[in-house]
């Protein structure tokens, strides 16, 4: 009898149906679409989950594809290029350097080496023995291990943040990549092979630290040259350097701290550095009293801004100052006045929404001793409304301006710098998963806002995650570009938190349905919370800035 070759219907972003012999590879059936692409395709969506390009196809389905210009594939372009590097650094260092990947900071992630010395012309073979392997095709290739086999290669390796971490997987089964001779543990897809790994730069900083660039969604033809933030990156260093003094690197550690009972200690701490940063800042406002009049507060969403300014003017007025706070949201334009975005929609992030003429007017005439009507915008009607609220700015008196566009100049072009106090606030996560996995900054934000959006205006996870590209294009054209010009930053991360945040977020994550289009995202969160145990919230202070998201602050919202 003749063999009948079986075939499945494959249909391309729910449409443009063709036909592949069964068990066709994810990577066989790209090489179709590709043409749809300005860059190679890194990974695969199948029916609403993500895949590696190594996976075959035994069954009808809707795919789509990822390059490095959407947010699933640039993803995954970072990590399978930090796989590139880690390997590059052990052919040049030998096995006795160790990567640390650490943080984001500007347009790339830093990363330090432990073990041996480095420098720029060392720094350099590395990048050369990357760009090498780019050429020479590497396959990165995917294997499923028994949990127990992988933590004794990582101990026998000298990896132990994997070895740890493995501990509380309960996975009896887990993925580990090869590239070369390595062996690697990711919490994400990787790209198939290095030849599609071909633009990134490594920049030297100093201490064995560099930066890898590489393309971003907002920039995906080009690596933007990197600019220091001293400011941002000396709080990023040092809030490292204090983790490792109580002894919390990674995600292990933490857990060890949770599975013996001793949580609540970690909390006192991540509490007692947190209004560490603003006494200090509230000593440096009173050392230049006599010229700081107004202290201008800004930073990404959910970075605990409202809790914030008003747990520094509490530091103030022990200092005698009275406080006085006012929102750049007061200053809208009427709702028919707002400019419109590239989309044609009505652009209320745009520093254009804001009625500059009439803020630097107000604050001119506070500043000269005169008295002014405030206005508050009323958000139903699109209007300001004047409702007898007065203001009189007096000796000992200080402004407290808080907003999204308050770092940009513009928006005090008529006050003179001497008089201002610049202030940026992001939580600066500096605990990663292990040494090869970190955290990013923009996750426990992201977090935050699901449960604050959920007990605050009753929206889903899935709204959220649905806002958040916008709300982070948003942070790139009007915050991040404003961190040079600063007094301090504040770090508002705390160390415990993602264990409290676990409690919250999980069920709202896992209410993401499959055929929503945030359930990818859904689920790379609810993977990330996997790595750490629960931490119940009842030990934590009313007035934390984490009682901003969870609830049951003591300071009104």
């Amino acid at each position: 009898m003749e063999k009948i070759d079986k075939t499945i219907e494959i249909s391309f972003r729910g449409k443009d149906k063709k036909s592949f012999p069964m068990y066709t590879s994810l990577l066989e059936i790209s090489k179709n679409y590709q043409k749809h692409f300005n860059y190679p395709i890194m990974v695969a969506k199948v029916d609403n989950e993500i895949y590696e390009l190594d996976k075959t196809i035994d069954k009808d389905c809707n795919i789509d594809f990822f390059d490095r210009s959407s947010a699933i594939g640039n993803n995954v372009y970072s990590k399978s290029v930090q796989f590139l590097l880690i390997v590059a650094v052990r052919k040049v260092l030998g096995s006795g350097a160790k990567v640390i990947i650490q943080h984001s900071i500007d347009k790339g992630i830093y990363c330090e080496i432990e073990g041996i010395s480095l420098d720029q012309p060392k720094l350099n073979m590395i990048e050369e023995t990357m760009q090498h392997m780019v050429k020479r095709d590497y396959i990165i290739t995917k294997l499923k291990v028994d949990r127990l086999d992988a933590i004794k290669y990582f101990k026998k390796e000298n990896m132990l943040d994997k070895m740890k971490v493995l501990k509380y997987t309960s996975n009896t089964l887990i993925n580990l990549h090869r590239l070369d001779d390595v062996y690697d543990y990711f919490f994400s897809e990787l790209a198939y092979s290095t030849k599609d790994l071909d633009s990134f730069k490594l920049t030297y900083i100093k201490d064995n630290g560099f930066v890898l660039l590489y393309p971003n969604i907002y920039n995906p033809d080009l690596i933007l040259d990197y600019q220091h933030r001293e400011k941002v990156f000396n709080e990023f260093s040092k809030y490292t350097k204090w983790g490792k003094t109580i002894g919390i690197n990674n995600a292990s550690d933490l857990n060890e701290f949770v599975s013996q009972g001793k949580y609540t200690d970690i909390i006192r701490l991540s509490e007692v550095y947190y209004e560490s940063q603003l006494s200090r800042i509230a000593d440096k406002i009173y050392d230049n009293k006599d010229n700081i009049k107004i202290i201008l507060l800004a930073g990404p969403s959910s970075s605990g801004k409202t809790t914030t300014s008003k747990k520094l003017e509490v530091y103030l007025q022990a200092k005698g100052y009275k406080t006085h706070t006012i929102s750049v949201d007061d200053y809208f334009l009427e709702k028919e006045e707002t400019p419109l975005d590239e989309y044609g929609e009505k652009d209320f992030e745009s520093i254009r929404a804001i009625d500059i003429s009439l803020f630097n007017d107000h604050m001119t005439k506070l500043l000269n001793g005169e008295k002014v009507l405030l206005p508050q915008y009323n958000f139903i009607t699109g209007k300001k409304e004047y409702k007898k609220r007065w203001l009189e700015i007096k000796e000992g008196d200080i402004i407290i301006i808080e907003g999204l566009h308050a770092l940009n100049d513009e928006l005090t072009l008529s006050i003179d710098r001497n008089l201002k106090y610049k202030i940026y606030i992001s939580p600066l996560t500096q605990l990663n998963i292990d040494d090869h996995n970190r955290i990013h900054t923009s996750d426990t934000r992201r977090l935050r806002r699901i449960i604050r959006d959920n007990r605050s205006r009753g929206y889903n996870a899935s709204d959220t995650l649905k806002m958040w590209p916008r709300i982070r294009r948003g942070e790139e054209k009007y915050i991040y570009p404003y961190q040079e010009d600063i007094d301090a930053v504040i770090n508002s991360s705390l160390i415990y938190e993602i264990g409290v945040l676990k409690v919250y977020a999980e069920p709202l994550l896992y209410s993401v349905p499959e055929d929503d289009e945030s359930y990818e995202e859904a689920i790379r969160l609810i993977n990330l919370l996997r790595n750490f145990l629960p931490i119940p919230s009842d030990d934590i202070s009313k007035d934390s800035v984490l009682r901003e998201f969870i609830g049951g602050s003591s300071f009104k919202e």
